[in-house]
């Protein structure tokens, strides 16, 4: 994983909830990690990681996701096994 991508993964499991991610980050990141990503109606998409599926919003007014759409990809990410812990695990741990 990128150094960016490692960043943006931090960020958004960091306390307080920030506020200032861009879509267009999140959505660099879930190609980065393999998501499979598919397109609903409106502003939805459903999210494929680890055999896990989650639908995530895009935002409607602006690119920047509030606080509650970072809490709700941090939920998504998690529930896939996508945390900064397991990040930093895999790095010490390359061939695991």
């Amino acid at each position: 994983m990128s150094n960016k991508h490692a960043q943006l993964l931090r960020t958004l499991f960091h306390d307080p909830v920030s506020a200032n991610i861009h879509w267009r980050e999140i959505e660099s990141l879930l190609h980065h990690i393999g998501a499979d990503i598919e397109p609903l109606p409106g502003a939805r998409i459903r999210v494929k990681i680890n055999r896990m599926e989650g639908i995530l919003h895009r935002p409607h007014r602006g690119n920047t996701l509030d606080r509650n759409a970072v809490q709700h990809v941090r939920e998504v990410l998690s529930r896939a096994g996508i945390t900064p812990a397991a990040y930093e695990a895999r790095k010490d741990n390359p061939g695991d």
